[in-house]
């Protein structure tokens, strides 16, 4: 890259199918609507939204949905010159069901493999790694070769630097064991000083369901904040010294996919502005119920303008 970035994310991409009957199974859905999907390509494009400098690093097919990919990521405000074109694999295609406020199964095809998972350590551009202001991974990145050792070659080109997140993004579908998991987890969080996830990715990552107890286990694996999401009772984010609780952002859900990428986005910003640790995790929460409230989720991303909104309004309801 000619200069340094902002945030720099590695990870899932892929082509989003989102029913546009609400409320049905895919068998008797009629049509779809198309979108910039994955985890890692949410989380660019809700950063790139909040005005960071922002790339992706990931793989796709040669085929049309990876040239929807790129130029949408293009699009978004995210360059795409670290996305791989891989021949020998398909861009990856994901359908949901739409049953809200609570159910949204997802269907992944990405067998045998995904071209995002065939990225390997030369691949990289390790001075865009090292320089960039966040870097930003997933967990999903670790559940097989050759993105495995890509990502670990990621990380040492990182060398631990200030806002190096690990998503603790845990998909069984992609693991061949929970344990498998466990184990690669275990073996990253050396490496990172954020870690965020929810109370079922934390006991993958660290044998703990309890808020508290979790955050201190990734505290004690050398994280340096654990941000904790607890559902209904809103996320905790813990350092060594200080401790904070937000509650969530009530809002009418339409589709649940998507905010956790929001809140990452938002959580990055924060980061990466120096927010107070309370008003980092009240924007996020903020991010990811305005994305909830929408159908889709990469074109659903947040402005800053409307985090500060959603976060005001949400504030002058609890005072009434």
């Amino acid at each position: 890259m000619a200069h340094a970035l902002d945030v720099l994310v590695m990870g899932r991409s892929g082509v989003d199918l989102y029913p546009l009957q609400v409320g049905v199974g895919l068998e008797d859905v009629e049509t779809f609507g198309k979108f910039l999907g994955g985890s890692a390509a949410n989380v660019a494009v809700a950063a790139a939204r909040l005005g960071h400098s922002t790339a992706l690093v990931t793989g796709v097919g040669d085929d049309p949905f990876g040239r929807f990919v790129r130029r949408t990521l293009r699009d978004l405000g995210v360059d795409d010159g670290l996305v791989v074109v891989d021949p020998a694999h398909p861009t990856p295609v994901t359908f949901c069901e739409i049953f809200p406020p609570d159910d949204f199964p997802l269907y992944f095809y990405r067998r045998p493999t995904a071209p995002d998972l065939q990225l390997r350590p030369e691949d990289l551009d390790p001075a865009a790694i090292r320089d960039a202001g966040l870097f930003w991974a997933t967990v999903t990145g670790l559940s097989e070769e050759p993105s495995r050792s890509a990502h670990h070659a990621a990380w040492e080109a990182r060398g631990r630097r200030r806002h190096t997140v690990l998503d603790l993004d845990y998909r069984p579908m992609f693991w061949s064991s929970r344990e498998e998991a466990t184990t690669q987890v275990r073996a990253a969080l050396p490496h990172v000083t954020v870690a965020v996830g929810n109370r079922e990715e934390c006991e993958v990552a660290v044998g703990e369901t309890d808020p508290d107890r979790a955050a201190d286990a990734l505290l004690d694996a050398g994280i340096q904040l654990a941000v904790v999401k607890q559902g209904p009772r809103g996320v905790l984010g813990k350092t060594r010294t200080e401790r904070v609780v937000v509650p969530p952002t009530p809002v009418e859900v339409v589709n649940g996919l998507g905010a956790g990428d929001a809140f990452g986005g938002s959580l990055a910003h924060g980061l990466l502005t120096g927010l107070p640790l309370e008003q980092l995790l009240r924007n996020a929460n903020a991010a990811g119920a305005i994305v909830a409230s929408r159908l889709e989720c990469s074109t659903a991303m947040p402005t800053a303008a409307e985090i500060e909104q959603h976060v005001a309004t949400s504030l002058e309801s609890t005072r009434v």
